[in-house]
């Protein structure tokens, strides 16, 4: 670049450093720059030395690389957060963009400039050389002028008498913006000066005549306020303007890009986004309302974006056009993807969110007079890892260069590595109509670009990556969209329009190339070089005949002469081939033959010599990264571009609360741009930001961490004031009230300024200035009017940031005197202390009092839509009242009256409505005394904007008075210090934060609290030390003596004195002392009391001014009891150096009553001699007592058993060897025997279960088991609170372990209460049950059913006996068998042989006698009798049959069977 152009780039770069512009305007500005200058030099030429004009004829940019439509910056680069430029509009830009690459270098404001120049006139450049010589003369030159400007301003300084003048200074400077072709736009900026600066507006230097050309420019200057407004924009208004100030004391200049962009190229221009519709005759207005807000969502969410949208005016069957965008590109319906329009509300449903649906979405409306649009950003975070530590999945798997078995498979690096870097990546794929993923690579790929081969002509497939770390794999990346392999020409054929049909059949003669050998290849390249890979490219042979053509790939190692076959197996299909398997650092050299079945052709050319390395490297840092304030949840970051990169994807963003080192990422999508918006942070946050970027290579380092930035809405310009009224009148002055502004833009209102504006017949005149100086109250006075002139008035309110708009203007309003005699409306109405049931509200009086002074006010106030209700049946003579008794939740809106002794005046203007509720947040004034006893109010706020302060007052007027009050505010806390509170500090004292939303809180301060706050701070003057525990006595091991006691609170200043009988003691021989301040507790230890000791023991502590006492009166019985016990415990310590008891010989009964004698030992030894003594005698190991004792190291046991008489006695156990003796001893006499047998009656009679009921068939049994019974337990049983006697009817007793009542015969008087009574050492223990009712009924039917089976069983017939089993017989003789028969009444008798009853006849003779004998008399037996009888026995009660055998023999037989 020449000289001139290189000051001139230092000269802009200057100029822009001097104002203010954010990141978007100026990288808007470098990119329609550029795309300028790129126009100029297609038509025009650029002349430099040592080239030639070039001419550039414009094209079309091919679709894949057509650039996004958001706003560039220098990178060319799009800037998330932008409102995307359309292709509609920007055609003409796009088709300038071939050529920005040549004028990287050029500077902003000379290009603009230069482009104005170019439509007019045909513009030439001059370039000259400098030699170094005079380039550095003239640096030289410039040095001195500069120190002699230097010398120059110094010494007007010491001439400047005057202190209050001071240079130009921009307060706001102008900002630079990007505006449609058609609309006009405004400029503004504020400037400080005094005298007050004279300003000039630029275009590109050029000074801007506004009286020349009053239809394109209108300048207005007020309070310091300027601005330039350009209207009805065109290209041609593309230029950098300059404001500047001049004055006595200097200049200062201020600067702002304005970007005009074009519709439409070619269409006529008209008024955008809304204007005039031939077609229909109307102009559509589109209003967008219910606007869709960032969004937040998560990965397999589903989320909806809507906005209601309004077209005015409503004409049937037109319906707008509703595209969305995201990033500027169109969004179309997809399985991910759903677009709806109700013709009222357009919704966008994202199905199934992934990091790739992260974006700036845009909705635009296009109707037939232009279009509108809304956008805001979509973040989706991660969804949860399965496992801590993996990364999260990748995105945009993208498919590139598909052939017919190969394809590139590439996609971006997600935003959160987990635990450990991520080493790299597997690539999976699916055959489309399959379900079935396949790994492509077996080592994982570090490049974010991988080609795949082996893929299967016409086939289509589906693509997904993971990531790879230490701990393991990521969730899979969403699928990419199908692609097919098959050849890019085949597949540009089938997109095509087909041939149209003629209806001809066309032969020809075969072409003479079927069986030629193809040709080479040609345009062999490495189109890609890794560690991993190498990928070739090549264009199929022109010579190739009429069937397919494949390829066999050669590679050669550079330094030797053999080529080797890559493919030997089988040739590819695509021009594309894939080496793996290459030796890093090695040098391969490539060349490639074609085939078909008529061979293969010669080799092509071979490639230059090519090393296995990674071609891309990893990105460099990014700059320094810059955070701003932006709103409450959400920051604007910058950065600086990675200067070393190639293709770069993006940059990631992360943030982390100050301190906590804990890194979250802001986007889980790569933004390429340098700005970034943000979003979902904490209010009142400190955060640090950090960037890094990446390619395909991997991630950049990330940057430093930036400075701490606050979460926090910056400031704005405030709201217009609203109900501008007439507050007084006079016949040449008027007095205006206004409330102030509702939104103060985050920054306190620093005045007002007022207009005017003269109204006759209906027609207005041009607003005109009224104050110069800003005014402070929401009232003024304006003076110099004209009698019976009609005016309006509007007010506009300032800030830091700048000057609202102005207020809807009054009613008109004539200028002439008022002669009412009732006061004017009070003004000035505000609001404080807004709680869900109260408010305080506060108002200024009249400036028109009428006839008489003001004597009250009336206020009224009403619900939204309620009628006006008066808040007091009073007037008040205040400037406030607090209303109670609100409504949560209600809107309310106020007004107040003034009277006077003439009467009530006119209402004020009332308020805005005011919703009654407590904001989340808001503390009240808290009362606190500190330790000095000092009274303070404290107010505290955690919503502490840039610049708020803390205002107190005193019955709501400021604090004029410091004599009673001291206010220190530290951070978001104020306290109000009473100096010497008395009763003139009573009353209502509030607190107001400016630069908030009202945040206010007030306290009442009483006659009667503030006595109560003198008693608290009294306390605290003069502090007693408070003890947790007053002085007490303990007695330790030995005897030892501890007095202690416990303070409550103290400082670790604290001392303590110790006093007995008024004599202060110290440590030594006697006494020993300890204050253990982590614990509070003060303690004085004495080894032995003596008779000197008995007194006061006291202990004195001093903390500061604090101090406290505690004593302890030990004298007399109390002394001699503690001294007694003292030497008691020094002797059981003496006991206790030797064999001794830890307790004593006792007895235990366990629950099967068995009786143990015990006792615990301790400090025994193996030549320890234990002995155990009966009644004096000592039990010797032959003793049979001896097999009762059982010993163990802790314990010595004497198991009695079952305890009887026999066992009473006196036990005794001693102990004894070389370091001393003991013993122990039981009576188990008498009462101790007693003793023993009073426990085992309490366990017999606790172990008794529930009474129960047994029937028997002599009556009815009532029965409890115990665990055991002895003769000495005492059992009574009672019936109805009486006792039972022992009778042959009811008789009571003991079976083992069953205690029982047995009721004989029972009759209907034995029905009742039963109870057993146990008794159990001390008293009894009952178990009731009442046998009346069901019980009786069930006892006493089995009772009877029993007796009368009883009854059966005793008299049934039954065959007592007589008859044998079997009977031998020879046949011949006779048999006679007799049984005996038993039954009540007389059994009838019957013989049965096999089942058939016999009968009495000649051959068997049956007989029964006496009622008792049953015979049978079989004469001459045969074979014939041999079978089974039986003599059956029957009677009423039942019936019974003795069975027997008779076997018949012949004598013979019997012989055979001897021999």
């Amino acid at each position: 670049m020449s000289g001139s152009l290189k000051l001139q780039k230092k000269q802009q770069d200057r100029d822009l450093e001097m104002h203010y512009e954010s990141s978007y305007h100026q990288s808007s500005l470098s990119s329609v720059s550029r795309r300028s200058y790129a126009a100029y030099v297609s038509g025009h030429g650029h002349k430099t030395s040592g080239k030639k004009k070039v001419e550039k004829k414009l094209s079309v940019i091919p679709k894949k690389d057509k650039s996004s439509y958001l706003a560039v910056d220098k990178e060319n680069e799009v800037i998330g957060y932008v409102v995307p430029v359309f292709r509609s509009s920007h055609l003409a830009t796009q088709d300038l963009m071939e050529t920005q690459e040549e004028v990287k270098e050029e500077g902003v404001g000379y290009v603009v400039m230069r482009n104005l120049f170019s439509r007019e006139t045909d513009f030439k450049m001059r370039t000259e050389k400098k030699t170094r010589e005079i380039t550095m003369r003239e640096s030289a030159d410039r040095l001195v002028l500069g120190r002699k400007m230097h010398e120059r301003e110094e010494f007007q300084k010491k001439m400047n008498p005057d202190s209050l003048t001071h240079p130009p200074e921009f307060i706001v400077k102008p900002r630079g913006q990007t505006v449609w072709e058609g609309k006009s736009v405004k400029l503004h900026c504020t400037v400080a000066g005094w005298p007050k600066p004279r300003v000039a507006w630029y275009k590109n230097n050029v000074v801007i005549d506004v009286k020349a050309h009053p239809e394109k420019y209108i300048t207005e200057s007020q309070y310091n306020m300027h601005s330039l407004e350009i209207i009805n924009c065109d290209f041609s208004d593309t230029a950098e303007y300059r404001i500047s100030a001049l004055n006595m004391k200097g200049e200062s200049s201020a600067f702002a890009p304005v970007i005009v962009k074009r519709f439409k190229d070619g269409e006529k221009v008209i008024e955008r986004p809304h204007g005039y519709s031939p077609e229909y005759g109307v102009t559509f207005n589109t209003t967008i309302i219910d606007k869709f807000g960032v969004s937040f969502g998560r990965e397999g969410e589903t989320m909806s974006l809507g906005c209601t949208v309004i077209v005015y005016p409503n004409i049937k069957r037109y319906q707008p056009e509703i595209v969305w965008y995201r990033d500027g590109v169109v969004l179309s319906p997809s399985k991910w993807v759903n677009m709806h329009w109700s013709g009222e509300r357009a919704t966008l449903t994202l199905v199934h969110l992934n990091k790739e649906d992260e974006g700036l979405y845009t909705l635009r409306v296009n109707t037939k007079s232009g279009f509108d649009t809304h956008s805001a950003y979509v973040f989706v975070r991660d969804a949860d890892v399965e496992e801590e530590g993996v990364p999260v999945a990748p995105l945009d798997v993208h498919c590139h260069d598909a052939n017919k078995d190969y394809v590139v498979v590439t996609w971006k690096q997600p935003a959160v590595e987990g635990s450990s870097p991520i080493m790299g990546y597997f690539i999976d794929r699916c055959e489309v109509g399959t379900h079935h993923w396949a790994q492509c690579n077996d080592t994982p790929v570090k490049y974010a670009r991988f080609p795949v081969t082996g893929l299967i002509e016409g086939h289509s497939y589906s693509f997904r990556v993971r990531a790879l770390n230490k701990v393991g794999v990521s969730r899979s990346s969403r699928a990419s969209d199908p692609v097919a392999a098959m050849d890019p020409a085949d597949r540009a054929r089938l997109r095509g329009p087909s041939a149209p049909w003629t209806g001809m059949i066309k032969f020809t003669e075969e072409d003479h190339t079927v069986g030629v050998v193809p040709d080479p290849p040609t345009d062999l390249a490495v189109t890609e070089a890794t560690k991993s890979y190498m990928v070739l490219s090549w264009k199929p042979p022109v010579q190739r005949g009429h069937e397919g053509v494949m390829y066999y790939v050669e590679k050669c190692l550079v330094g030797t002469d053999t080529w080797q076959r890559v493919n030997t197996g089988i040739p590819v299909k695509s021009p594309r081939f894939a080496l793996f398997d290459l030796a890093e650092g090695k040098s391969y050299s490539f060349r490639v033959r074609s085939c078909n079945s008529a061979g293969v052709g010669e080799p092509s050319e071979e490639t230059e010599e090519t090393t296995v390395g990674d071609r891309l490297d990893l990105p460099s840092v990014p700059g320094p990264v810059v955070p701003t304030r932006n709103t409450d949840s959400s920051v604007v970051v910058t950065w600086g571009a990675s200067k070393e990169v190639k293709n770069l994807v993006g940059y990631y963003i992360e943030v982390s609360v100050s301190g906590s080192n804990v890194w979250v990422p802001c986007n889980n999508k790569p933004v390429k741009g340098t700005r970034f918006v943000c979003h979902g942070l904490n209010t009142g946050d400190k955060c640090v930001f950090r960037v890094k970027a990446l390619n395909a290579a991997g991630y950049s380092e990330s940057t430093s961490e930036s400075e701490v930035c606050l979460v926090k809405s910056g400031i704005a310009v405030p709201s217009p004031p609203t109900g501008v009224i007439l507050l007084e009148s006079a016949r040449d002055y008027m007095v205006l009230g206004w409330q102030a502004p509702a939104k103060t833009g985050g920054a306190d209102i620093r005045g007002y300024y007022l207009d005017y504006r003269t109204v006759k017949d209906g027609a207005t005149s041009k607003w005109h200035e009224l104050n110069l100086q800003a005014v402070n109250a929401t009232s003024y006075k304006v003076t110099d009017l004209k009698e019976n002139v009609i005016y309006q008035f509007q007010v506009r309110a300032f800030n830091q940031a700048g000057i609202s708009e102005g207020s809807i203007p009054s009613i008109p309003l004539e200028c002439k005197e008022w002669t009412v005699a009732v006061p004017g409306p009070p003004h000035g109405l505000h609001v404080l202390e807004v709680r869900k049931d109260s408010l305080v509200l506060l108002w200024e009086p009249p400036t028109f009092n009428g006839r008489s002074p003001v004597t009250g006010y009336y206020v009224d106030f009403k619900e939204e839509n309620g009628k006006w209700r008066c808040v007091q049946e009073r007037s008040t003579k205040m400037t406030y009242m607090k209303a109670f008794g609100l409504q949560e939740g209600i809107s309310y809106r106020l007004r107040v009256y003034a009277k006077n002794l003439a009467g009530v005046g006119g209402p004020s203007k009332a308020t805005d409505a005011i919703l009654a509720q407590t904001r989340p947040g808001i503390n009240e004034i808290m009362v606190d005394v500190d330790d000095d006893g000092v009274i303070s109010l404290i107010f505290e706020c955690s919503d502490l904007k840039e610049g708020s302060q803390f205002v107190w007052s005193k019955n709501y007027k400021a604090l004029t008075d410091t004599s009673h009050l001291t206010i220190q505010t530290v951070g978001g806390k104020s306290r109000a210090i009473f100096n010497a509170p008395s009763l003139e500090d009573l009353g209502i004292y509030s607190c107001v934060i400016t630069n908030t939303d009202g945040v206010s809180a007030s306290y009442k301060l009483t006659e009667e609290g503030l006595k109560r706050l003198l008693d608290i701070s009294h306390d605290h003057k003069f502090p007693i030390i408070p003890f947790k525990s007053e002085m007490a006595i303990e007695l330790q091991e030995k005897g030892r003596v501890r007095f202690w006691a416990e303070v409550a609170k103290f400082t670790s200043n604290c001392q303590v004195e110790y006093v007995f009988n008024d004599n202060i003691i110290t440590e030594g021989k006697k006494y020993i002392m300890n204050f253990n301040k982590s614990t509070g507790i003060i303690e004085l230890f004495m080894d032995l009391l003596e008779v000197t000791d008995e007194g006061t023991f006291t202990f004195n502590l001093v903390d500061g001014k604090a101090k406290g006492r505690t004593s302890l009166v030990l004298i007399g019985e109390e002394f001699a009891e503690l001294q007694k016990k003292s030497e008691f415990e020094r002797a059981e310590w003496v006991r206790r150096q030797g064999p001794h008891f830890v307790e004593y010989l006792s007895f235990e009964v366990t629950p099967e009553c068995d009786v143990h004698l015990k006792c615990k030992v301790g400090n025994i030894k193996p030549a320890t001699e234990i002995a155990w003594f009966k009644d004096g005698i000592e039990i010797e190991e032959e003793d049979e007592d001896a097999k009762k004792i059982r010993k163990s190291p802790e314990e010595l046991t004497f198991d009695i058993g079952k305890i009887s008489k026999k066992d009473a006695g006196v036990y005794e156990v001693k102990l004894k060897d070389e370091r001393g003796k003991d013993k122990t001893l039981l009576n188990l006499t008498e009462a101790g025997y007693q003793a023993v047998l009073n426990e085992v009656f309490r366990v017999i009679a606790n172990s008794s279960t529930e009474l129960k009921v047994m029937s028997t068939e002599h009556g009815i049994i009532l029965y409890s088991f115990v665990v055991h019974c002895i003769e000495d337990l005492r059992v009574g049983w009672l019936h109805k609170e009486s006792k039972i006697s022992h009778s042959d009817r009811v008789q009571c007793g003991v079976t083992g372990e069953q205690l029982w009542l047995k009721i004989n015969e029972p009759t209907e008087k034995d029905k009742g209460k039963y109870a057993i009574d146990i008794f159990d050492g001390k008293g009894g223990v009952k178990r009731v049950i009442d046998l009346s009712g069901q019980v009786w009924e069930e006892a006493f039917e089995e009772f009877k059913r029993l007796k009368a089976a009883a009854i059966a069983e005793r008299n049934r017939a039954r065959v007592v006996g007589g008859l044998p089993d079997v009977v031998t017989i020879q046949e011949g003789k006779s048999l006679n068998l007799t049984g005996n028969v038993w039954g009540d009444p007389v059994p009838e008798v019957s013989w049965i042989k096999n089942e058939r009853q016999l009968v009495c006849d000649e051959h068997y003779s049956l007989k029964f006698e006496h009622g008792k004998f049953a015979s049978i008399t079989i004469a001459a037996v045969t074979t014939a009798d041999s079978g089974k009888y039986a003599l059956q026995v029957k009677n009423k009660y039942g019936i019974e049959a003795a069975e027997f055998t008779v076997s018949v023999y012949f004598p013979e037989d019997e012989a055979e069977k001897k021999e």
